[in-house]
């Protein structure tokens, strides 16, 4: 387990680097039901042409389903070869970092982060999701998807694929809604949903008030 002494910068370069080479690999994955259904529902929640932020975009799959479906849609992440693959895709993308989100204030009606905030070590965690809330607009919704356990903890996980070893963040509920709450989100929905891998999954979406 590494401690709360890990920062983010710290696990930057690691995780751009295992991202960067497996991007051809993780382009050609299918898209599993549940995750399917969860950005589906969160699609169901924006209204027509709505401007989407994608954070942790990867290759862009989830990026262009919004696309297709008539949202104006950024796509950001850390590795220069995921932005790659989005851009073959057609997709505005852009080599970002959580925490250098370089858009003006209030710019986009949404955000989507699906399996990428656990990346965050829970030190900077609030930093990023005021990064994150300050390129929302006042009554726009935030998705955050990430696997999360009975006990937090914090590390790699064992038998990863991923060289150099990924981080990965483990918040329990009460822990992740602590952090939402602390960063002046109202909570939509928030609710489990079973992978059948093993890993349960955190289902979390919230508002940044309209009258903020």
């Amino acid at each position: 387990m590494v401690g709360m002494s890990v920062r983010y910068d710290e696990v930057l370069d690691p995780l751009r680097q295992a991202y960067d080479t497996r991007a051809d690999w993780r382009d050609g994955l299918a898209k599993e039901p549940w995750k399917v259904e969860e950005r589906q529902a969160f699609r169901d929640r924006l209204a027509p042409g709505a401007r989407l932020l994608e954070v942790g975009a990867g290759t862009g799959q989830d990026s262009v389903f919004f696309q297709r479906e008539g949202l104006a849609v950024v796509a950001a992440d850390l590795s220069p070869v995921m932005v790659e693959h989005c851009r073959a895709k057609g997709l505005e993308a852009h080599v970002m970092d959580f925490l250098h989100l370089d858009f003006a204030a209030g710019s986009f009606d949404a955000v989507f982060a699906m399996n990428c905030l656990l990346h965050v070590p829970n030190r900077d965690l609030p930093a990023v999701l005021a990064a994150i809330r300050a390129v929302l607009r006042p009554g726009g919704h935030f998705f955050v998807g990430t696997y999360g356990a009975e006990e937090s903890r914090e590390g790699p996980i064992d038998g990863d694929q991923h060289v150099p070893p990924r981080f990965f963040s483990w918040r329990t509920d009460e822990q992740l809604l602590g952090f939402a709450a602390a960063a002046r989100f109202d909570v939509v929905d928030f609710h489990p949903v079973d992978t059948g891998r093993g890993y349960r999954f955190q289902s979390l979406t919230l508002c940044r008030p309209a009258g903020d």
